[in-house]
């Protein structure tokens, strides 16, 4: 059974709303861990908090069953603290076994020095948001930063921009070889667990895969770098292909000939490599196909048909025109945030473009936040639907349109008050570069759902952070104002 945090506490151990923070440090983890135990001494944000951890067990689980897992506070706080450092599991592993105040955070004290976390374990219990309730964590973030200085209406910027996935570059002969490479070894694992011969040598026959590829990707380079002799060229560059597509085959057929031999005992864990082995066999002949019909029949193969990596199926291809990033391989999210640097809400855009969602995103937003009633976007939110329902749903819209305006919509972008809400538009880039240096330059979780996961976890990271930063800046000026006045009355 898994409990929101422990009901009472161990000798050695340290309350968390006495746990000392340096208000001075300009360090990022004393501004996370500012901002956590806010949310943990405040009793109604707390409960909030905790009552949407609780969705993180499964319902159907008997809670006075098995074994205790780890207690949500904790894999909150664990969750938080990789997204907003940026860092892999090995990394957060190291910080909860040994970093002082975040233990204390995590409710250790000195008599459990030797009770350590295995990676495993990190990275299953992390894994357990979804994006969802991670979404009502947020607005209880938010809620909690918003208290801090009321304001009657909310106005916010809109802007998207690209979360890298962990990939290479993709060329269809690169792609192939991630194809064969995994055809190969995952053969050689089923036939291990089958008793089925013939896959002895499996790691030589990967690096002839490897060879073979290296010959043709050489032969392209000295094609493109010599200027001379470009017929013959031609000519060895369609034969490299020939015997890189030949070697293909020949793997291909031999890995379905064992998947064909009859088993008499077929394990779930050998059916499973059986059906793995058939989706990588999948990749490498749509590759195939690919490279035969442009190396060898001169095609041009359309966007549509490319994929640009087969561990990450849903990486896109997305060129904005940024000087000196020509591509981005990701996926696009787009953000909403307020004046105050709080990120309202985020989507993740798959396959969409940035007029195709502000209305519904605005729409949702403002399901969460009812007193949004301003904000702003760039041109490339811009179409004439855009411009009609959005302007219904706020008091003051800053939308620039694309190309030449009409009077009627030159007098509206040239007044005072879209000049000024245009000019802090731009201020999202700095929430922008703020979200990437914590987390969102690369997503290191793999799937679509891990991918959503991890950006709705950065985004909720990201505002802790924020919170715990305003807390130390007011901590900050009480001390000012405190020596100031002592400084008087000496």
């Amino acid at each position: 059974m898994r409990s929101a945090t422990k009901l009472q506490m161990q000798l050695g151990e340290i309350d968390i709303a006495n746990i000392r923070l340096d208000p001075r440090s300009r360090d990022d983890i004393p501004q996370l861990l500012r901002g956590l135990q806010y949310l943990y001494t405040e009793k109604t944000l707390r409960a909030e908090i905790f009552a949407v951890l609780a969705r993180l067990t499964p319902q159907t689980i008997n809670p006075e069953m098995g074994r205790p897992g780890m207690a949500l506070w904790k894999i909150f706080v664990m969750g938080s603290l990789r997204l907003n450092l940026n860092c892999d599991y090995d990394r957060l592993q190291e910080l909860v076994n040994n970093h002082k105040t975040i233990r204390q955070m995590l409710g250790h004290g000195f008599t459990d020095d030797d009770l350590t976390y295995h990676l495993q374990t990190l990275k299953d219990n992390v894994q357990l948001f979804t994006p969802e309730i991670l979404d009502e964590i947020n607005q209880v973030v938010v809620q909690a930063g918003h208290q801090l200085k009321k304001k009657e209406s909310l106005a916010a910027r809109c802007d998207s921009f690209v979360v890298e996935t962990n990939v290479h570059y993709p060329t269809d002969i690169n792609l192939l070889l991630d194809a064969l490479r995994k055809t190969i070894m995952l053969t050689a694992d089923y036939a291990r667990m089958t008793g089925i011969g013939g896959w002895r040598q499996s790691g030589y026959n990967a690096r002839q895969v490897k060879k073979a590829h290296r010959k043709t990707q050489q032969m392209k380079r000295s094609f493109f770098r010599d200027g001379v002799k470009k017929a013959n060229r031609r000519a060895e560059i369609v034969k490299a292909h020939r015997d890189y597509l030949e070697m293909a085959r020949q793997f291909i057929r031999k890995s379905r000939q064992t998947l064909a031999t009859e088993v008499v005992d077929m394990g779930l864990t050998a059916m499973a490599k059986a059906l793995e082995i058939q989706t990588y066999i999948h990749h490498a002949q749509r590759q195939m196909d690919q490279i035969e019909r442009r190396v060898i029949h001169g095609e041009t193969i359309a966007h549509e048909e490319k994929v640009f990596s087969i561990f990450q199926p849903h990486t896109e291809w997305i060129s904005k025109g940024k000087a000196g990033v020509p591509v981005e391989l990701g996926i696009k999210v787009c953000i909403v945030e307020d004046t105050r640097g709080y990120l309202l809400h985020h989507q993740v855009m798959e396959k969409q473009t940035d007029d195709q969602i502000a209305i519904d995103l605005i729409a949702e937003t403002q399901a969460r936040y009812p007193n949004l009633r301003v904000c702003s976007f760039d041109k490339g939110f811009h179409s004439p639907a855009n411009q009609i329902e959005l302007a219904k749903k706020l008091d003051r819209l800053v939308l620039p349109k694309k190309g030449r305006c009409n009077k009627i919509e030159q007098e509206r972008q040239n007044s005072a008050a879209f000049k000024t809400r245009r000019r802090q538009h731009s201020a999202v880039e700095s929430g922008i570069n703020a979200l990437e240096v914590h987390g969102l330059d690369r997503c290191l979780d793999h799937g679509l759902n891990g991918f959503k996961r991890y950006v709705a976890l950065a985004v909720v990271a990201r505002n802790v952070q924020k919170l715990g930063a305003e807390l130390q800046k007011k901590i900050q000026q009480q001390a000012k104002r405190k020596r100031h006045r002592d400084k008087l009355v000496a």
